[in-house]
C-alpha cells in the first residue's frame, strides 16, 4: 500500500492536467488534438505556474512561513530529548532482602526494554516512596513483593518506566511462585525459559502510538497548509483583478490556462514545501534519537502527503472561484468563510477520532466525502481501519470530484473575472452562463 498514493497522486495530476488544458489549444485545421494539448500546457499553463512559483518563491511570507514551520518541527522533536539520559537508564529502589536470583531478575529485565536497570538500595519503604514520589528513582521494589511507580499505569502507557514496571511485576511474581513450590534450580531455569503461545487477531492490530501521533501532526499540517495556501490563490486572483493585471493577462492567454497555471503553481509549492518539511522532520527525529516519530509506519506519512495534494486540488478551484467574484480586501473574509467551514469539520472530527484512538461511523462517513476526506481518510490509515480498497475508492472518488469542480470553477472564473465595480454573486455567472456569449461584460461601477 506504500506505493498506492504515488500511483493515484500521478493520475489526478494527469486528470486536473488534462482537465485544465482542455479545449484551451488552437484551433487550426489539421493540428492533431494531442499537440494542441501539449502545446497549451506547455505555452500556457506551465508558464503561468512557472510565474507563480518564482513569485512565491521569491515573497518573504513564503520563506519566513518556512523558517517558521522548521523551527517549530524542530524544537517539538528536539526539546523532549534534552531532559537528561531519557530511556537509557532506570533508577530501581529495592527494600528488603533480596536473593541473588531475584536481583538478576530485576538487573534482566532491562534487556527487555531495552535499558540499563540501576539498583539503589532504600533503607525503609517509606523512604522508597518518598523518592519515587520526588524523582530521584523510576520505580521502586518492596520487599519483592510490590512495584511503586509515581503515577497509575494505564493500559495506553508504553514508557520505559511503565514497561519495566510491567515486567519486574511479572519476573518477581514468578520467583515467588517458584520459591513457593520448592522447585529446584534446574526446574526453575526450564520454567524461566519457557516461550508464550502464539497470539492470533480475528481484527488488524490498532495503530501504534508513533502513527497517531503522526496523525495529529500530519491533521495540523494539512489544516494550516490548505487554509493557507487556498487564502494564497483566492487572494492572488483577487489582487490581479483588482489591479487590472488579469486584462493584460488575458490578452494572451485564455482563462482557463491563468486559472490552471496558477493553481498547478501554488500546487507545486505545497507539495514541495510539505515534503521539505516531512523528510526534515524525520532525519531530525532520527538524527536526535527523538521517540517523537520514532516507529512510524512509512505508509502514514506518504497518506498524508497524498491527501494533502488531492485535498489541494480540490480546494484551490473553489478558491479560485472565489476569489475572482471579489476585488476588495473587505470583502475576502465573507466569501473565504463558507469555503473553510468543511475544513474545520474535517479537521475537529478527526482530530477528535485519533485522539479518542476510534474511527466511529460519522468520521467513516466523512472519509469519502471529497471535502473531509483529507482528514478523515489519514487517520483511518494511522488506525488501521482503512484497507488498501477503501484508500483508493476515497481517492478516486476525490479525483472525480476535483475533476467536476475544476470544469465548474473554470467556468465560473471565466465569467466572474472580468466583472469589476461590485462582487459578483454566484447566480448571475451561473444563471446567465448558457445565454452569455462571447467575454464577460464588465459591469458599471455604481
Amino acid at each position: 500500500m506504500t506505493a498506492l498514493p504515488i500511483v493515484i497522486l500521478v493520475v489526478a495530476v494527469a486528470f486536473i492536467v488534462r482537465r485544465s488544458a482542455r479545449g484551451q489549444g488552437t484551433r487550426q485545421a489539421g493540428t492533431p488534438r494531442t499537440l494542441r494539448l501539449t502545446g497549451a500546457v506547455s505555452s500556457g499553463i506551465g508558464l503561468v505556474a512557472t510565474r507563480e512559483i518564482q513569485q512565491r518563491l521569491r515573497g518573504r511570507i513564503f520563506r519566513v512561513a518556512t523558517i517558521v514551520m522548521l523551527v517549530v518541527i524542530a524544537a517539538a522533536i528536539v526539546i523532549p530529548t534534552l531532559g537528561g539520559n531519557g530511556n537509557d537508564h532506570t533508577k530501581v529502589g529495592i527494600t528488603g532482602s533480596l536473593t541473588s536470583a531475584d536481583r538478576s531478575a530485576i538487573v534482566a529485565v532491562g534487556k527487555q526494554t531495552d535499558t540499563t536497570v540501576e539498583i539503589v538500595s532504600e533503607p525503609t519503604a517509606a523512604t522508597a516512596r518518598d523518592d519515587v514520589r520526588s524523582g530521584n528513582v523510576d520505580l521502586a521494589v518492596i520487599d519483592g513483593r510490590e512495584v511503586i511507580v509515581d503515577r497509575a499505569l494505564t493500559t495506553s502507557d508504553d514508557s520505559t518506566t511503565a514497561q519495566t514496571a510491567r515486567a519486574l511485576a511479572l519476573v518477581l511474581g514468578e520467583q515467588r511462585a517458584f520459591a513457593a513450590a520448592k522447585l529446584s534450580p534446574a526446574q526453575q531455569a526450564t520454567l524461566a525459559g519457557s516461550g508464550p503461545v502464539t497470539i492470533a487477531g480475528l481484527k488488524p492490530a490498532k495503530g501504534s502510538d508513533a502513527d497517531q501521533g503522526t496523525a495529529v501532526i500530519g491533521l495540523i499540517l494539512l489544516f494550516v497548509m490548505l487554509s493557507q495556501y487556498g487564502t494564497w490563490t483566492l487572494m492572488g486572483v483577487m489582487e490581479e483583478k483588482a489591479s487590472r493585471v488579469v486584462e493584460v493577462l488575458l490578452a494572451a492567454l485564455r482563462p482557463n490556462q491563468l486559472l490552471g497555471g496558477k493553481v498547478l503553481g501554488i500546487g507545486a509549492l505545497v507539495f514541495g514545501q510539505a515534503t521539505i518539511l516531512v523528510g526534515f522532520a524525520l532525519g531530525l527525529g532520527a538524527a536526535v534519537g527523538s521517540d517523537v516519530l520514532n516507529g512510524t509506519a512509512p505508509v502514514v506519512v506518504v497518506s498524508v502527503l497524498c491527501w494533502l495534494f488531492l485535498g489541494y486540488a480540490f480546494y484551490s478551484w473553489v478558491f479560485a472561484a472565489a476569489g475572482s467574484t471579489v476585488e476588495r480586501q473587505d470583502q475576502v473574509q465573507a466569501i473565504a468563510f463558507p469555503i473553510t467551514i468543511p475544513l474545520l469539520i474535517g479537521y475537529v472530527s478527526s482530530i477528535t477520532a485519533v485522539s479518542s484512538d476510534h474511527a466511529s461511523l460519522y468520521v467513516t462517513v466523512l472519509a469519502y466525502l471529497p471535502p473531509t476526506a483529507p482528514f478523515a481518510m489519514p487517520v483511518l490509515v494511522s488506525l488501521h481501519a482503512a484497507s488498501w480498497w477503501q484508500f483508493t475508492l476515497s481517492a478516486l472518488i476525490t479525483v472525480g470530484s476535483t475533476v467536476l469542480l475544476a470544469r465548474f470553477a473554470s467556468a465560473i472564473y471565466r465569467r466572474a473575472v472580468l466583472r469589476t465595480g461590485g462582487r459578483v454573486k454566484l447566480r448571475d455567472v451561473v444563471g446567465g452562463s448558457r445565454t452569455q456569449a462571447g467575454p464577460p461584460r464588465t459591469n458599471e461601477a455604481s
